[in-house]
């Protein structure tokens, strides 16, 4: 089969499209055959940082069929349309064929698409972790998302207004059409205005790789507001850990999240995009031969939504 594997040897990127074995599914096993996947900042920030996936292919993002299943399977069978989160079973969406446990797979409605359904499970359960089980979203809320038109982004505008929430979402000039359409209230252009400055206050801010300080966000909190922080640097999440235990010993709450998989939250997630309530924003699809430019272009930080790879 084809797929995209890591090579410490490979300059600049090293990635690598080559053929290598198919894998064989064990008792516990799903051999699914991936139609799309999606490429997330954790997939360039683990290479980064030298956390490599034991098989060497990333990609947590799948979506495609069930191709055979080991005989301990009980939920799906061959030819099962399904969509997978391999963010906590060693990666593996840079492929064609990929190994995965039946707990990190769920149903792909079939009124969604194999290129959207690769969009969702990272970042989309991400944003709503962060609003719902972080944030403890309200109705009624005054939201500022920072970071709004990335992968994560476009899903907590989104979520923020399916909970009935006041959204504020910070963005560049040219990406601000593309958030007001997705839902936001108010839309501040962080080129143009500093929004840590202003009088304007927030029952929750959700940080996007923000690069602004933790006293910065603290000031335009509410006084019970709640400061969720998602992804970032080495530098940053490290700050967010040993400032934010300190900072939420007041009224204010500030917080760090991680993705995580959870089946729970992605059928929920797929549920509201079958219903019409959200929807993936999809702005670049590649094919598998092409990865590596898509990776390199995600890593740069100005992708406005979600990055597919079509493997099919």
């Amino acid at each position: 089969m084809k797929a995209v594997v890591y090579d410490k040897k490979s300059s600049p990127d090293k990635l690598v499209y080559c053929d290598i074995e198919r894998p064989s599914p064990k008792d516990n096993d799903i051999l699914v055959r991936i139609y799309a996947t999606s490429i997330n900042a954790l997939d360039y920030r683990s290479m980064k940082m030298g956390m490599i996936p034991k098989r060497k292919i990333f990609g947590a993002d799948i979506s495609g069929e069930v191709e055979s299943i080991g005989k301990n399977i009980k939920k799906f069978k061959p030819g099962d349309e399904i969509i997978g989160d391999l963010s906590d079973c060693g990666l593996g969406g840079f492929a064609e064929y990929t190994i995965s446990p039946e707990k990190a797979l769920i149903s792909k409605p079939a009124k969604i698409s194999f290129e959207a359904a690769a969009a969702l499970p990272v970042a989309a359960t991400t944003a709503l972790r962060g609003l719902r089980d972080k944030g403890n979203i309200q109705k009624g809320n005054t939201v500022l998302i920072v970071g709004s038109s990335g992968g994560v982004g476009t899903f907590a505008v989104q979520l923020a207004k399916h909970f009935g929430a006041e959204v504020t979402a910070v963005c560049s000039t040219k990406k601000i059409e593309q958030t007001l359409a997705l839902g936001a209230d108010h839309c501040i252009d962080y080129t143009k205005e500093d929004f840590t400055t202003n009088e304007k206050r927030y029952d929750l801010i959700l940080a996007i790789n923000g690069n602004y300080s933790f006293l910065a966000y603290n000031r335009i909190l509410n006084k019970k507001g709640i400061y969720v922080m998602i992804g970032g640097s080495m530098k940053q999440i490290i700050k967010s850990i040993l400032f934010g235990k300190i900072m939420s010993l007041s009224s204010k709450k500030m917080h760090f999240l991680s993705a995580k998989s959870n089946k729970i939250d992605l059928e929920f997630i797929a549920k509201t995009i079958e219903d019409g309530n959200i929807k993936a924003v999809i702005e670049k699809q590649y094919p598998l031969n092409k990865t590596i430019d898509a990776m390199r272009y995600v890593s740069q930080g100005h992708a406005q939504g979600k990055v597919v790879i079509k493997v099919i």
